[in-house]
């Protein structure tokens, strides 16, 4: 299956945890191992596609880079040696903008900033992208890379990545410490620790999948599983008093938020 168009090859520069968990779907969707090369010093459990510490000669068509935000400043000039005029290039870089990229890799056909988030293993994630100049060639190609990963969302405005990150990018954390304390809490009521974790994740699937096919707000929901006086008000009250549910969540958003602005500043120095 051709995930990417043309027959050039694409490179995966960086292969983290993100890195792995996409290059692993588009695998399993078709894409074709022998045209990928994936430079990275610490090789995963990948067999099916090329590793290697150095990168290769030639260009490619495209080129996604997963390489620490950190590493940007000493690895760029090795990288853009072989980004070419064909090179549409992808970063996965958190806080670095389109206009330090266009700095480092000028002769780049386009560049794409993008914030995926794990679950895209399971073609279940969220992919949000930003390009600052139009290439609607470009753009569709990685439309097609990325459609078998998940929910993909392109911004109007490059800094609304600092509000993406705290929703989705840095989101599923979030969702794994609310699973976690809701296992834990049926735990301390006498559930065994399996069976606990067991229903609270099947439980945040259900409800998740409902919002996402439902036409009413979260808001409605709540209160259609609510009877008044029953159990499930007596938790919300809890959950509601003074606003501290949705205090702690905001205050929890707007910390990521604030870093990301930190880093992008950073990167721009």
């Amino acid at each position: 299956m051709a995930l990417w168009p043309g027959s050039g090859p694409v490179w995966m520069v960086g292969c983290g945890n993100m890195g792995g968990a996409l290059l692993r779907r588009w695998l399993e969707a078709g894409l074709k191992a022998d045209r990928i090369t994936v430079v990275d010093p610490a090789p995963r459990q990948i067999d099916e596609v090329a590793w290697t510490s150095a990168l290769p000669d030639g260009s490619p068509d495209c080129l996604i880079l997963g390489i620490k935000p950190q590493m940007l400043g000493e690895l760029a000039p090795a990288i853009a040696a072989h980004v070419g005029p064909q090179t549409v290039l992808i970063s996965m870089l958190a806080g670095v903008e389109c206009a330090t990229l266009a700095g480092h890799f000028p002769n780049a056909r386009a560049i794409i900033r993008t914030m995926p988030n794990l679950p895209v293993i399971l073609g279940k994630g969220v992919t949000a992208f930003f390009a600052d100049k139009a290439d609607a060639e470009a753009n569709a190609a990685v439309d097609m890379l990325f459609a078998p990963t998940g929910l993909c969302e392109w911004l109007a405005s490059e800094e609304d990545f600092h509000a993406i990150i705290a929703v989705s990018g840095s989101g599923p954390a979030f969702a794994y410490r609310f699973i976690g304390a809701l296992a834990d809490g049926g735990t301390a009521l006498g559930l065994s620790a399996d069976q606990a974790l067991r229903l609270a994740c099947a439980t945040v699937e259900g409800a998740a999948a409902m919002a996402a096919a439902s036409d009413a707000d979260p808001t409605e929901l709540a209160r259609r599983v609510t009877s008044p006086g029953g159990t499930t008000a007596a938790g919300l009250d809890v959950m509601d008093e003074g606003g501290s549910f949705t205090r702690i969540i905001h205050d929890t958003q707007k910390a990521t938020a604030d870093r990301s602005a930190e880093m992008a500043n950073a990167s721009r120095t």
